[in-house]
């Protein structure tokens, strides 16, 4: 992995980000796991490309990556940051395709983003209808399950594991079950689970890799 960059604060959300080599670590080997029998090039949607990191990761093995994302600033540092990608500042909807003026892509990418959205079936209907058929969707979210849920009750760091009374920040908290169902919904198969972070069950995160039907 390469160094960070400098750090930048995103006003608007009020997080500090760390340059396209600095963030999220742990999610790359579950993600380089679901992606490994991928043939390329590609070409993928980065939903919710923040400051670009996937983006620079992906395009880096000649994938073409179009990165949409709702904060201006964001995607203006990605913009300055990632080379050879696409960046565009658009909420994902039911129009993605058309708003982008795009076809179809191989393979749509979405990492802890739906914790952040009020209509989680939204950005799951819109990642399914962004994929040709037989294209793949690979996300991830912050990992809620019985044993880490009764670890942070008996701690008694529940509050503080919901940030309340933060700006911003997460307001769904998905189990493997729950975001599994979200992605039957919108019709994907062929559900692929890895837990990422941390020790088994007690994971940071978990990334999900699903199919839309061929």
């Amino acid at each position: 992995m390469t160094a960070p960059a400098a750090a930048q604060t995103i006003p608007e959300y009020g997080h500090v980000f760390s340059g396209p080599g600095g963030a999220f670590a742990w999610l790359e080997g579950p993600i380089a796991s679901l992606l490994a029998d991928s043939p390329g090039p590609l070409r993928i949607l980065d939903v919710g490309c923040g400051n670009g990191y996937w983006a620079s990761r992906l395009s880096g093995s000649n994938h073409r990556v179009v990165g949409i994302d709702a904060s201006t600033e964001r995607i203006e540092n990605a913009r300055r940051e990632v080379a050879g990608a696409r960046f565009e500042r658009i909420e994902i909807g039911p129009d993605l395709l058309a708003d982008l003026g795009e076809d179809p892509f191989d393979l749509v990418i979405s990492t802890e983003v739906v914790e952040h959205l009020f209509l989680p079936r939204v950005w799951a209907e819109a990642c399914f209808a962004a994929l040709r058929p037989g294209g793949r969707l690979v996300c991830s979210t912050p990992y809620h399950g019985y044993l880490k849920n009764l670890l942070i009750s008996a701690s008694g760091h529940w509050d503080r594991h919901h940030h309340t009374l933060r700006a911003v920040g997460h307001i769904k908290f998905f189990s493997k079950d729950s975001l599994s169902q979200l992605l039957a919904d919108a019709g994907f198969e062929k559900l692929c689970f890895r837990g990422a972070g941390r020790l088994p069950y007690l994971w940071k995160s978990m990334v999900m890799g699903a199919g839309r039907p061929a």
